[in-house]
């Protein structure tokens, strides 16, 4: 073996990686789009948000309820009374859901509701965290470090693959930039490197990449062009009032929009 990332690599098992989340199957031809706001806030907003995001052809929910924030004094997310709410929108649209785990404390609780356990950027190398959700039996997304190589990124990933978890989908959120013209720099061609050296389906956070909701459907259809097996999307009923990530998540009528051009798009949805 010369691959570093033995599991996650081409070299033993050559085929796609398939994972299956409620009958959508990450890693074919088809582009499965994750929407929803950045944080659960209320359970009569949210239920608005997943309907609509629902009707406008999302196949997944997404929304935070432990965040992980730059300043103690953002709004941290609901916790558990948010795992309520996403549990509530699940029976309500269908639709299954995924949010962060962010403390080992709270992994039980969070996979007892969510079909997909999320790492965040900043968890990525938390090695604690990766083997135990290599011993869930949920399939884990994990987002790519700030400033994470693209071996250190599959690395990251073989240790929850390792500890005997087969289900990982790769998620890019874009690499921190020196200047502030955008939130993240997003590396499409990163995209492109992982589908060719690994065999693990891998997505796309747009919004977190481009910290501006004008540049998210540009970085949506760069991503499903360059062979991305999904779209992480955030999408708000009332961004200017949302309590995180206002400035880039989507009106609902901007994702429809999205959701429509990404049907004239040379992908099929899933």
């Amino acid at each position: 073996m010369t691959s570093p990332y033995r599991l996650a690599g081409r070299e033993e098992n050559p085929g796609d990686l398939i994972v299956n989340i409620g009958g959508l199957k990450f890693g074919e031809a088809d582009l499965i789009v994750i929407a929803g706001p950045c944080s659960v806030e209320g359970e009569e907003t949210y239920m608005r948000t997943a309907t609509a995001v629902k009707a406008a052809g999302a196949h997944m929910l997404r929304g935070g309820v432990f965040k992980p924030r730059t300043s103690p004094y953002s709004f941290q997310g609901l916790g558990r009374t948010g795992l309520s709410i996403l549990a509530a929108a699940k029976r309500q649209t269908g639709l299954p859901v995924v949010t962060e785990v962010l403390d080992l404390r709270d992994l039980d609780a969070v996979a007892e509701v969510a079909d997909l356990l999320q790492v965040g950027a900043r968890n990525m190398q938390n090695f604690p965290l990766l083997k135990e959700l290599g011993r869930a039996h949920k399939p884990v997304l994990l987002k790519r470090g700030l400033c994470a190589t693209i071996e250190e990124w599959l690395l990251a990933a073989e240790y929850v693959l390792y500890a005997g978890n087969p289900q990982v989908i790769l998620c890019e959120r874009g690499q921190r930039q020196s200047k502030e013209t955008t939130s993240c720099s997003l590396d499409i061609g990163a995209v492109a490197a992982v589908r060719e050296l690994s065999r693990l389906p891998v997505v796309v956070d747009p919004s977190h990449a481009a910290g501006d909701r004008s540049l998210v459907t540009q970085l949506s259809r760069a991503a499903a062009a360059a062979g991305a097996h999904g779209l992480m999307v955030e999408v708000h009923e009332n961004p200017e009032a949302a309590l995180s990530d206002s400035h880039q998540s989507l009106h609902l009528d901007e994702f429809r929009a999205l959701m429509s051009q990404l049907t004239t798009l040379d992908r099929k949805l899933a």
